[in-house]
């Protein structure tokens, strides 16, 4: 099909015309004030049943040479990194390295349902890659400044052929990478410019068959003992069934010495943009609501984390809001549903998330969390493509969300999809670009750097980006200890291959999404 034909196919989903069956399509929701869904008190309106969904797709054009984001005045923005091919998530090691986690999803995914078919084909429009042969993605490239002045000195390539790679996290010489099955281990110093030993693996996460939400990040904990691991649900309410769902729509919690595993908390659609507070200690994470039930609903979200907490999938969103399309109703699960702390509104696709505190960046964002949104498809009119600055105060958020970088959109095309966000050695904002294959770096415009780089798991390192850092630990908050769990033998690679991961059946891989004491 030629691009002229794709276009009109997208306009006719996108706009229902001529398709009246399509509900949704007469309360397009075009004049509703997405502000109004943005803080901890959300307007939430009736939910609308749809045959297809709405579905507006921006077709990615890339950047052009010339061209970048917008940013206000007190900031600077200029290409980090050009090039990628797919950059998910950024993360910055305690030397001031930056990490790029570059990926695809992984093949075979069934189509259940006929609006699978023409949501993906619709969708697979707005992934961008420029034309021309695939090039090579599933791969971690390292980024350099050995100077610290904002620019790269140094790229390599240290893993490719990865399993759809999406988070990592690093300490006492060993690099985590979160696979779409499994989290791989990798002997790994600071300073070092390539990785040639074998990986282990210290747990598999659930992936196939379907792998729904492929994309799965890691967190460190602040004493360093724990792994946090998100993974998403494998469908939008349970219609492919809960026993697909078990350990999904839910963080783990993995013990770094053992690969002992276990659900810290539950029912979270498809968490993303794990990170601890720098003050508080506590975890934090941005959530993709369900879709389905209208353009102003769900209100994605951002959320501290409570040990043992239940979010509402899929049963209820935002608390005690039932979801009429699952069956069997489960009042006593929606009872147990915590509110979420702060709604970004609905479909923004909130994929990053990095906290500020000791950053460059100028005072107006000093304390508070830059989200990154990806970008709405199941809306009448776009939402997201953009990053947010949400102000806080003692470790809460404290109000309205402001657009800080915008310009990803340019009428209905998009020239990129902002996904992770970090702070880089210097202290300036890295945002991961996964339609104009880009990572940007958005910087105080007066030149201020941080004395000595932050690594995104909170450890500090040398001044000099170029030195190896010392090993660091940091100060231990009083982290749960684990429930008791068999631990998980991990497996070295196979031999001229990637690590392999166990293979036990999906649903036995760990608790089901309930929490502890549900039927």
């Amino acid at each position: 099909m030629n691009r002229t034909a794709m276009l009109r196919a997208s306009a006719l989903a996108a706009g229902c015309v001529s398709l009246p069956i399509l509900a949704g399509c007469g309360e397009d929701g075009a004049d509703f004030d997405v502000s109004r869904q943005i803080g901890p008190d959300p307007v939430l309106p009736e939910p609308s049943a749809e045959l297809l969904p709405d579905m507006k797709i921006a077709e990615v054009v890339g950047w052009q040479e010339s061209e970048k984001p917008d940013v206000p005045e007190n900031l600077v923005v200029a290409a980090y990194a050009r090039d990628l091919v797919n950059p998910r998530t950024v993360h910055t090691l305690p030397n001031g390295d930056v990490l790029v986690v570059q990926g695809r999803a992984p093949p075979g995914k069934p189509v259940s349902r006929p609006k699978d078919m023409i949501r993906d084909w619709i969708m697979s429009m707005a992934r961008g890659g420029g034309g021309g042969p695939e090039k090579e993605s599933n791969l971690i490239t390292l980024l350099r400044d050995t100077d610290r002045d904002g620019q790269v000195d140094e790229r390599r390539d240290l893993l490719t052929g990865l399993n759809s790679p999406f988070g990592v996290a690093w300490t006492k010489g060993t690099l985590y990478v979160a696979a779409a099955d499994a989290i791989l281990a990798y002997p790994y110093e600071l300073g070092q410019a390539e990785i040639t030993d074998a990986p282990s693996v210290l747990t598999p996460l659930p992936g196939g068959p379907i792998n729904h939400h492929w994309t799965k990040d890691l967190a460190l904990s602040p004493e360093g003992r724990f792994l946090y691991a998100s993974v998403g649900s494998n469908s939008n309410v349970g219609e492919r069934g809960l026993e697909a769902e078990k350990g999904r729509a839910a963080i783990w919690q993995v013990d770094r010495e053992t690969g002992a595993a276990r659900v810290f908390a539950s029912g979270l659609r498809n968490p993303n943009g794990l990170t601890f507070h720098p003050e508080t200690g506590a975890l934090w994470t941005v959530v993709n609501e369900r879709d389905e039930l209208g353009p102003n609903l769900v209100p994605d979200y951002m959320t501290s984390v409570q040990e043992g907490g239940f979010y509402g999938w899929p049963w209820s969103y935002f608390g005690d809001h039932v979801d009429e399309r699952v069956h069997p109703p489960r009042p006593e699960m929606v009872e147990k549903a915590i509110v979420p702390d702060y709604a970004l509104s609905s479909h923004v696709a909130a994929l990053g998330l990095a906290f500020t505190n000791g950053s460059a960046m100028p005072q107006p964002y000093a304390n508070g969390a830059f989200v990154g949104m990806h970008g709405s498809w199941n809306r009448n009119t776009f939402n997201g493509y953009k990053v947010v600055y949400i102000p806080f105060e003692n470790g809460r958020p404290a109000g309205m969300a402001e657009d800080v970088v915008t310009g990803f959109l340019d009428g209905d095309q998009a020239r990129g999809r902002p996904v992770g966000v970090a702070i880089d050695g210097t202290g300036a904002l890295l945002i991961a670009d996964d339609a104009g294959n880009t990572v940007w770096r958005v910087a105080a415009a007066d030149g201020s750097v941080t004395p000595r780089p932050i690594g995104s798991d909170g450890q500090e390192g040398d001044t000099l980006t170029s030195d190896v850092g010392e090993e660091t630990d940091a100060t231990a908050t009083g982290a749960t200890e684990p429930q008791p769990a068999e631990p998980l033998q991990a497996k070295p690679a196979a031999e001229g291959g990637r690590a392999q991961p166990p293979r036990p059946a999906q649903m036995e891989t760990a608790p089901a999404t309930s929490p502890e004491g549900a039927q």
